[in-house]
C-alpha cells in the first residue's frame, strides 16, 4: 500500500520514542523506505543502532556531520520524502516548528521541507494542555501541519488524560491517508457525526439517540479513498476514526461554528442527530422539584445545519448529502425532507425499535437522489459506509 513511499521519520526526545521501532517495522512492512533522523534528546531513549538496523538505512542525527553536509545533505533530506513524520512530536519540537527555530538537524529539516508534515504529539497531559502548546499547535494546523492523536489514557509519568502518542498502527493509517493515491485523494470532505447535547441545567441535557457509529464509518471510508476529512463529532460512545481531523463539539450551535469553520469542503455529509430544539435559556443551576408542578421549560430552535450549507452562495460544497432517520413511511418523509433541505442526496433509514438499527451495528438505507429512490439491503454499519464512499467518490469524479 505504501510501496515506493519514502518517509523521512523525526524522533523526538520523550518515552514514546521506543514506539517508532515497531513504526519502522509497520511501515517497511507496508512496502515503504523510512530515513530516520534523531534528536540528541531521542538517543536516551533509543539507539542510532537499533533505529538504522530497523529502517536499513543510516540513522541521521548531527547538522554538522562533515560527510553528509559537503552536498547540503539536509536540504536533500528534506525534499527526497514524500511525507515528513514526526513520531513522537514533543512539546519542545512542536514549540521550534511553530516559532521557525532551526537549531539542530530535525527542526532544520523541519524548516527546509516543502513536503507535507504529519505529527503525532506525545507529550504529559499538563504539557499538552499548557497554553502555550496550544497556541502552537493551533499555529501549525493553520501551518497546514496535519495531526494524528494524541490519546488519552495513562502515562509514563502516573498521569492519566490526553497526550499519550498515538499507537503505530493509528500512525500507519493516518500516513497512508496523507499519501492516498484514492479516488477521492486530493479531495476535502466534512463529515458531521454523533449527538447533540443541549444542556437544561448543569445535570440535566437534551439529546437524540445517535452513537455516531454511521458517521464514524463513513469518515473512516472515505479517509480510506485518499480524502482529507474533517469530522465534527457530538459526543458519541465510539470513538473517532484514525487518520482525521477531529473537531470535538457538544451543542448544536458548536457544530454548527465548527461546520462553518471547515468550508470551503468538496463535499459535506452530514450525519450528525443533531437536536432541534434547545433550551431558549439554560438554567446555571439544578432545576428542582416543587409543590408548585413541574418547571416550565422555554424552548428554542436550533440552527438547521443541513438546510443552511445546503442553500449557501458561496462555499457549498459540490455534493451535500443529509441523513433521515425516520420511523414510518422512510422514503416519502426522505424524500420530502430532501426537497425541503435543498441537498443533494438523503441517506434514510428505519431507526423504529423493532429494527434494531439505532444503536446497533447493522442499518438498512434508502439512498434519496434527484432520480429516485435507491433502497439498499441490511448490511453492517462499515460496508453501508464503503458502499457511500464509493458513490461519493464517483459523483466528485464526473
Amino acid at each position: 500500500m505504501l510501496s515506493s513511499k519514502r518517509i523521512l521519520l523525526i524522533i523526538g526526545g520523550g518515552i514514546a520514542a521506543y514506539k517508532s521501532l515497531d513504526l519502522i517495522r509497520r511501515l517497511r512492512e507496508r512496502g515503504a523506505a523510512v530515513t530516520p533522523v534523531l534528536t540528541r534528546a531521542a538517543e536516551e531513549f533509543v539507539t542510532p543502532l537499533s533505529v538504522s538496523a530497523l529502517a536499513g538505512e543510516k540513522a541521521y542525527r548531527d547538522l554538522f556531520d562533515l560527510t553528509d553536509e559537503a552536498e547540503m545533505g539536509h536540504i536533500q533530506l528534506s525534499r527526497s520524502a514524500d511525507l515528513l513524520v514526526v513520531a513522537p512530536a514533543t512539546a519542545d519540537l512542536m514549540g521550534k516548528m511553530a516559532g521557525g527555530l532551526a537549531n539542530d538537524l530535525a527542526s532544520t529539516l523541519l524548516m527546509a521541507t516543502d513536503t507535507p508534515v504529519l505529527c503525532a504529539p506525545a507529550m504529559n497531559v499538563r504539557m499538552w494542555e499548557h497554553p502555550a502548546n496550544r497556541r502552537n499547535h493551533a499555529q501549525l494546523k493553520a501551518d497546514g501541519v496535519r495531526f494524528v492523536g494524541p490519546n488519552e489514557g495513562d502515562m509514563a509519568c502516573g498521569e492519566y488524560g490526553p497526550g499519550r502518542m498515538s499507537e503505530p498502527l493509528e500512525i500507519v493509517a493516518a500516513i497512508e491517508a496523507q499519501l492516498g493515491t484514492g479516488p477521492l485523494s486530493g479531495k476535502r470532505i466534512l463529515v458531521t457525526s454523533g449527538p447533540t447535547h443541549e444542556p437544561i441545567d448543569p445535570v440535566r441535557y437534551i439529546a437524540n439517540r445517535s452513537s455516531g457509529a454511521q458517521g464514524t464509518a463513513v469518515a473512516r471510508a472515505l479517509a480510506a479513498l485518499g480524502a482529507e476529512v474533517v469530522f465534527v463529532t457530538g459526543p458519541a460512545q465510539v470513538p473517532p476514526p484514525d487518520g482525521v481531523t477531529v473537531v470535538q463539539v457538544e451543542t448544536a450551535q458548536q457544530m454548527s461554528d465548527a461546520v462553518d469553520a471547515a468550508l470551503p469542503v468538496d463535499a459535506g455529509v452530514f450525519a450528525a442527530a443533531v437536536a432541534d430544539w434547545r433550551m431558549a435559556t439554560a438554567s446555571d443551576r439544578k432545576l428542582k422539584k416543587s409543590r408548585d408542578g413541574l418547571p416550565a421549560l422555554d424552548f428554542a430552535e436550533n440552527p438547521d445545519i443541513l438546510k443552511r450549507v445546503a442553500h449557501l452562495e458561496t462555499n457549498r460544497p459540490a455534493l451535500v448529502v443529509g441523513f433521515a432517520a425516520e420511523t414510518d413511511n422512510v422514503i416519502e418523509h426522505a424524500t420530502a425532507k430532501r426537497a425541503r433541505k435543498g441537498c443533494d442526496w438523503i441517506v434514510a433509514n428505519d431507526v423504529s425499535p423493532a429494527t434494531g438499527i439505532m444503536g446497533g451495528s447493522e442499518n438498512a438505507v434508502v439512498l434519496i437522489a434527484e432520480d429516485g429512490a435507491e433502497e439498499w439491503p441490511r448490511m453492517g454499519k462499515d460496508d453501508v459506509a464503503k458502499r457511500l464512499a464509493a458513490r461519493i467518490a464517483d459523483a466528485l469524479g464526473q
